[in-house]
């Protein structure tokens, strides 16, 4: 196929972005990962042939078909070409808004599904990620086929309110199989997400919380901000594990963890979960990539935790070696060889950036701001500021009021 390369590159962006997408035989039979085990689950095997391939038998080469099911869930679909027998792109399922579970609770009883059913729809419609008319990734698509056929499409919008599908009467459900299979989604998402944070790829946000992972929630109360909370309280130890993987010592991220486990049991409301999930991510993707130790050495991992830990300390060389047990020379060594600096001036280097913090956000005397960055004598403070920034204390402070 001509467009083999470009079509491989389209599907792992869709794939980053948790949207399914599916290259299908239309004279083959379709099966349950078309609508990802949605009908599966409420009736069997059977309705998939009622449905999509239906749908496929007819599709014609130059469209764009956009497909909303009886249930809502949205689908993308047209003929490729050149495919050694008639192949279609599919991508979907996903939803146009956000269902709610007054409208799951609606449809279940449109289609008379049983009560007993409704947490698991109410799970499947979380898994489905949210794209709305202009998106980016739709216009992708839209992109992409135009340019196979080398032509503009036409557009064929499609809805389907109810399926000639006798609901009450199908076959059970095998729920056992349909929940492994959901229970896998929430661990491949909640993978994937820690290992962003253990290499800190904080630019990944969007691509885990465009709209909040729910997937990944499973309620065990009946309180659905009880249920968040236990979830961000779960994300908080993953994310704080998958960060000290990626190379940050465990005084940073005490901190951190700390503050984030007191706005977890602070959370006001459902609405506010994306936010702080969101904030917990970035805050420990950022971690990883300013702190991140994993290619030094444990001698100098600690050295640098105990600098960072208190600026007031004695950090002479002779002290940090003594705490470790080991010779001022060969810390000394082994410091310069593996950061490129020696320690005295890593040293002074992060005294001088707290200092600079300090001038830019407080009132406080150069004094003070002196004492509180380890140097007692405040004309070598000075001395020091203006070797480092080119200006003195004072100065600093005044070009950033």
């Amino acid at each position: 196929m001509f467009y083999e390369n470009e079509l491989r590159l389209l599907r792992e962006v869709f794939r980053k972005c948790h949207l399914q997408t599916l290259l299908l035989d239309i004279n083959e039979k379709v099966d349950s990962r078309v609508d990802m085990g949605l009908r599966y689950l409420v009736v069997g095997e059977s309705p998939y042939d009622h449905t999509f391939e239906q749908l496929f038998s007819s599709v014609e080469s130059g469209m764009l078909y956009h497909y909303v099911d009886a249930y809502l869930c949205h689908y993308v679909y047209f003929l490729l070409p050149e495919m050694p027998s008639e192949g279609v792109f599919l991508l979907g399922p996903y939803l146009s808004e956000e269902l709610h579970r007054d409208q799951i609770l609606e449809l279940a009883e449109r289609h008379r599904l049983p009560p007993s059913i409704t947490t698991q729809l109410e799970t499947y419609y979380a898994t489905l990620p949210l794209l709305t008319v202009g998106s980016a990734l739709l216009v992708m698509v839209d992109t992409f086929a135009e340019q196979l056929w080398g032509m503009s499409l036409k557009t064929v919008d499609i809805h389907r309110e109810t399926e000639e599908v006798d609901w009450g009467l199908s076959a059970k459900k095998d729920e056992t199989s349909w929940n492994m299979d959901m229970m896998q989604r929430r661990y491949d998402y909640e993978n994937e997400l820690m290992l962003a944070v253990e290499h800190g790829q904080n630019h990944k946000s969007e691509q885990f919380f465009g709209r909040f992972p729910a997937t990944a929630m499973e309620a065990r109360t009946a309180d659905p901000l009880r249920n968040l909370q236990n979830y961000c309280i779960i994300m908080n130890t993953l994310s704080r594990k998958a960060a000290e993987k990626g190379g940050v010592h465990p005084v940073y991220l005490d901190k951190v963890s700390s503050e984030f486990a007191h706005k977890i049991e602070r959370l006001p409301s459902v609405s506010q979960g994306q936010s702080l999930m969101q904030e917990m991510f970035q805050s420990y993707c950022r971690l990883v990539r300013k702190h991140s130790m994993k290619d030094y050495s444990a001698p100098v991992q600690k050295t640098i935790a105990q600098i960072d830990a208190d600026l007031t300390a004695d950090l002479s060389l002779h002290a940090l070696a003594v705490s470790q047990n080991i010779s001022d020379g060969y810390l000394s060594a082994l410091f310069h060889r593996e950061t490129g600096q020696t320690l005295t001036a890593f040293v002074n280097e992060r005294r001088m950036k707290a200092a600079c913090r300090l001038l830019s956000t407080t009132k406080l005397q150069i004094q003070t701001v002196a004492q509180h960055c380890g140097v007692l004598d405040v004309h070598y403070f000075s001395r020091l500021f203006k070797k480092y920034t080119g200006m003195t204390p004072l100065e600093y402070r005044e070009s950033h009021r």
